[in-house]
Order: C-alpha cells, then sequence, then structure tokens
C-alpha cells in the first residue's frame, strides 16, 4: 500500500451559504450607481450606457438637468442615443418621436397624436460628487451620504476624480464587503487597529440601508488613520476623518453595466486653504495623496475580487459583522422595473 494515499472515507463538498448575484431571476440590487463623470456630459449632448444588462441613454436637457431614460423609442425600437436633444426633448433619430423629461411620448414626426402609453422609462437621477448617478427603481429608498468637513462647510471643498480602468470582474456588492472584513483589512491594506476587535463589532452602526463605524489605527509605513468609514445601499462606500493630519472625505461609487462587472468611480474632497500659492499647492497635494492612498487600495483588491467566487463559507469570530452584511445583502431589496424598457 501507498504509504502517502490519502485516506479513503466520503466524498467532501464545500460547505457554503450563497449570496444573491446581481441579475438573478432576472432582478438586480435597488441602489444607487453611476453613470458616468460630470464634466463627461455636455448640455445636448447623449450617451448610450450599458445598464442593468441592458441600455440606457444619459443626457442633459437645456437647463443643464441629467437625465437617465431606457433607449429605445416606443415606435419601433429605435437606439435614442443616435437622436438629438432639442430644447429640453430627447428626439429619436429613426422618425423625429419626441420624449419630454418625464418620458412621456410628446409627440410624432408625422404630427399624428402620440398613442397615451407611449412612454420611456425615467431613472431617478442626481448628481453628487462630479458624478451623475441613477437609481435602479422609480424611487429613490435612501439618499445619498454628505460630507462632515472639520469646519462644517461642505461649500468649500476641492475635489479630484477618477475612474479605474479596465472594469473590475465582480458585481459591486462584493466589493463593498470588503468594509466589514476585519481579515482582508488587516491582511491586505496592512491596517493595524487600535481597538480590540470585539469592540469594532459592538460600534458598528446599522441603518436599514447600510452602517458606519469608526476605523482607527494606523495604515502601512505608520501613518496614523481616524475614519469613519461605511456603506449605502449595497454600492456606495463612504469614508471621511483624518490621514497624515488632514481630513478628506472619499467617495467610492459604482457603475452596474451587467451582472458580474462593474467600474469604480473615485471622489476625494480636502478642505479649501487661503488664496495664497502656497495653500493652493497644498490643497493640490493633499488631494494627490489621499487619491493615491484610496488608487493603491482598490488596486490592491483588483486580482482577488477579479477571480473570486465569492460564497461564504465556514465562518470564525472575527468574521461577526460580516455575517451579519452577508444577511443583510439577502435581505437586501431587488427589482428590475425597467427591464421591459431597456432589452
Amino acid at each position: 500500500m501507498d504509504g502517502n494515499a490519502p485516506a479513503q472515507g466520503p466524498a467532501l463538498k464545500r460547505f457554503e451559504n450563497p449570496l444573491p448575484e446581481e441579475g438573478d431571476n432576472g432582478v438586480y440590487s435597488q441602489s444607487w450607481f453611476v453613470m458616468c463623470m460630470s464634466h463627461e456630459l455636455e448640455p445636448g449632448q447623449l450617451m448610450r450606457k450599458e445598464f442593468l444588462g441592458g441600455r440606457v441613454v444619459v443626457y442633459r436637457d437645456n437647463s443643464g438637468a441629467a437625465h437617465v431614460v431606457s433607449a429605445y423609442c416606443a415606435h419601433m425600437g429605435a437606439d435614442l442615443a443616435c437622436g438629438s436633444v432639442e430644447g429640453d426633448e430627447l428626439v429619436c433619430a429613426f422618425h423625429k418621436w419626441r420624449y419630454a423629461t418625464d418620458g412621456r411620448c410628446a409627440g410624432t414626426g408625422i404630427g399624428e397624436p402620440a398613442p397615451p402609453r407611449a412612454r420611456l422609462f425615467v431613472f431617478p437621477t442626481q448628481e453628487k460628487y462630479g458624478f451623475v448617478w441613477a437609481f435602479n427603481g422609480e424611487t429613490p429608498l435612501w439618499d445619498l451620504p454628505d460630507f462632515r468637513p472639520p469646519h462644517d462647510d461642505a461649500s468649500k471643498l476641492a475635489w479630484k476624480l477618477d475612474r479605474r480602468d479596465p472594469p473590475y470582474k465582480c458585481s459591486p456588492w462584493v466589493f463593498t464587503a470588503n468594509t466589514l472584513d476585519l481579515q482582508h483589512i488587516m491582511h491586505v491594506h496592512e491596517i493595524k487597529f487600535d481597538a480590540d476587535l470585539d469592540k469594532i463589532h459592538d460600534q458598528v452602526r446599522w441603518q436599514p440601508f447600510g452602517f458606519d463605524y469608526d476605523l482607527r489605527g494606523s495604515h502601512q509605513g505608520g501613518l496614523k488613520i481616524d475614519w469613519e468609514v461605511g456603506i449605502r445601499g449595497n454600492s456606495v462606500f463612504v469614508q471621511q476623518g483624518v490621514y497624515d493630519g488632514f481630513w478628506f472625505g472619499f467617495i467610492n461609487g459604482y457603475s452596474m453595466p451587467r451582472a458580474g462587472q462593474h467600474d469604480g468611480y473615485l471622489a476625494i474632497a480636502v478642505e479649501k486653504l487661503g488664496d495664497s500659492r502656497e495653500e493652493h499647492e497644498l490643497v493640490q497635494q493633499r488631494l494627490d495623496t489621499a487619491m493615491g492612498l484610496e488608487i493603491r487600495t482598490v488596486e490592491e483588491d483588483r486580482d482577488i475580487l477579479n477571480n473570486i467566487r465569492y460564497a461564504p463559507g465556514h465562518l470564525i469570530k472575527i468574521d461577526k459583522s460580516i455575517a451579519r452584511y452577508f444577511q443583510y445583502l439577502r435581505d437586501y431589496p431587488h427589482a428590475h422595473p425597467s427591464r421591459d424598457f431597456i432589452h
């Protein structure tokens, strides 16, 4: 007998408690997703975007307001991104049917009355942090968060934006789950917590659509951090606090072109200082430092999350908070009211 042969026994099976993937049963998380950077969308411009496994159009009306609507004309299905914006109306290139900002067909090119049910699906849309966002649903379930800078004046913030390329090969919730994965934070990002880990579990501030907790410790190189970190929905990471002696706020938003893929959109804010050249240079230096930190952090995750088959299995004591987040993800509302319009 081969002394190195494994002992015979019952066949083993991986133990796991799967999480709902985006697109399962044709539905997606009811969350805010980034469509593009605000500066990419000029007045009168049309952008064709993949969203929720289908296609939408992003445009600005005459007043500058951004809109995200289903891409296909109610007449014969032409892609409205081939059309134009005239005043506040979206005009189809094929037969000149016109659509108002509420999605209603405002008229036909030939002059006949528009069919009463001819309309587009209009996504709740807003601009914040330099991005255009759309909500998967008819009415948003929660609001995008605000920063609380030390001097309590969000109007006096300087910003720096970034979009990670190429796209990540996982859905947004896979990335946001890292926020409560304390082992991941320690081993991948090399953060040392000041607090006892059991106390961190007790201090997570849960909300109906997200959570926050205080992350205090030291980062790579021994730099002190004093941050509040959290998730809104399952597609927005928010972080604010002090790093290397200065305050900055960070938002990581995600697109949702299709299941199992997303783009990462990063926004950094720091407080403006005075008008001197030195103060402007210091603000830019802080923006560059903070953005460099966050780009390094999300890229440390890329190879891991591009190749993961995420399915929680044997959890241990330190996984207490992420286990609760897994249940939050299982309970999170999913829908796809735009499905018949965008496919």
